[in-house]
């Protein structure tokens, strides 16, 4: 990742993260904004780390899934401005490797390649979108809300707009900003915002069987699947074929592939190596 290297992220048992924790457990690893008396509206340190453990989460090969979830009554409120406008309002957090680059959480989720499952369980407003696009499933209570109220602030949505662009129409964007009304969480149903409606008392249950559902399949070929989607906008119409039959050979070649078909012939769980 652009963001930090390997080598970075093998400092991860060292830092001493202020506003988010995480978890580690078999082939899951969770991320939880940790920051509620500010409805987990994050600085640039927390941007930082979110995109510190989402670059680890990256690296280790032994993860296969994400589960980004928040304490308190609010998903995200988007950026605390006051801690991005005055730098003294910003705890720098001295155990986190610098970063090399300007934190960009749309960038660096389209950058991990492994699935993310967000489960929201309040309101996500503004630069809150970045997260919950950012995420391959979105698994949200009924009564959760979803906002874009720059506008009434006298800014726009600039970052959110391309988060949001490969997951609804250019109209509902430009509608979404120049309201900066609520959407319920039907609405976001019904428009590809969220995946799915969950009861908040069901809601560990269905996250938990999704994300051992992902991390029962082969996690090379769901990265190889992902890398390749990014990349299909960017390839002439005329060549996504042959580019993705390419892609398709590679992984063919795979220890992953071959565990595969012989574990359905022996019709055995398959023990994926992730190469």
């Amino acid at each position: 990742m652009r963001f930090y290297t390997e080598e970075d992220t093998n400092t991860f048992e060292n830092v001493r993260f202020l506003h988010i924790k995480t978890a580690k457990a078999g082939h899951l690893f969770t991320i939880i904004l940790s920051r509620p008396e500010k409805r987990n509206a994050f600085t640039p340190t927390m941007a930082e780390e979110i995109i510190f453990a989402l670059s680890y989460a990256h690296y280790e090969t032994d993860i296969r899934c994400i589960v980004l979830k928040a304490e308190g009554p609010v998903f995200c409120a988007g950026a605390d401005l006051n801690a991005f406008h005055d730098p003294a309002s910003n705890l720098i957090n001295e155990t986190l490797p610098a970063i090399r680059e300007e934190a960009r959480l749309g960038d660096a989720f389209a950058e991990v390649l492994k699935p993310c499952i967000a489960q929201v369980k309040g309101p996500v407003l503004a630069g809150g979108f970045l997260l919950i696009c950012g995420c391959t499933f979105v698994c949200s209570v009924p009564e959760a809300t979803f906002s874009l109220p720059e506008v009434k602030r006298g800014i726009w949505p600039m970052q959110v707009m391309a988060s949001l662009l490969p997951i609804i129409s250019q109209r509902k964007i430009l509608e979404m900003s120049i309201t900066g009304r609520s959407y319920s969480a039907k609405e976001a149903l019904e428009m590809g915002l969220i995946s799915e409606i969950v009861e908040r008392e069901n809601m560990a249950e269905v996250v938990g069987a999704l994300a051992d559902l992902i991390c029962e399949n082969a996690p090379l070929a769901i990265q190889s699947g992902m890398r390749a989607m990014q990349k299909l906008n960017s390839i002439p119409e005329r060549e996504r074929h042959s580019y993705l039959k390419s892609e398709l050979d590679q992984l063919l070649q795979s220890e992953d592939a071959r565990e595969g078909t012989n574990a359905f012939k022996e019709k055995r769980k398959p023990i994926w190596k992730n190469r």
